[in-house]
């Protein structure tokens, strides 16, 4: 009888275990998710047209057709939206003026002509 707890306490770690892997394979999707979510609302805050943004899709489920073994084939699609969004020339632009603007602000002597 004490073998058979020992073995049920055995599985239950490691049950447990599969658990945690699982929580924490969720929470890295979830973060992927929110990050993806943010670039599309960035995008549609300047006004991406629907046909870029359909391309930057369609891009992305081409590029995933074939998921890579070893490799959570949902946070792989995502991973790929997320780094096809922030290639996007409007979200580059709009960092690069970001950065501009800062660079004037960051130095109140420089004269831009």
């Amino acid at each position: 009888e004490l073998q058979q707890k020992v073995e049920e306490t055995e599985l239950l770690k490691m049950e447990l275990q599969m658990l945690e892997t699982e929580r924490v394979r969720l929470s890295l999707v979830e973060e992927k998710l929110m990050d993806v979510l943010q670039l599309l609302q960035q995008l549609r805050d300047l006004n991406i047209s629907k046909r870029a943004l359909g391309k930057i899709l369609l891009s992305t489920l081409e590029s995933c057709r074939d998921p890579q073994p070893g490799k959570a084939h949902l946070f792989e699609v995502l991973d790929t939206l997320y780094h096809e969004l922030t290639a996007c020339e409007l979200l580059q632009s709009q960092r690069l003026e970001k950065a501009q603007s800062c660079q004037s602000l960051s130095n109140p002597l420089v004269i831009s002509c």
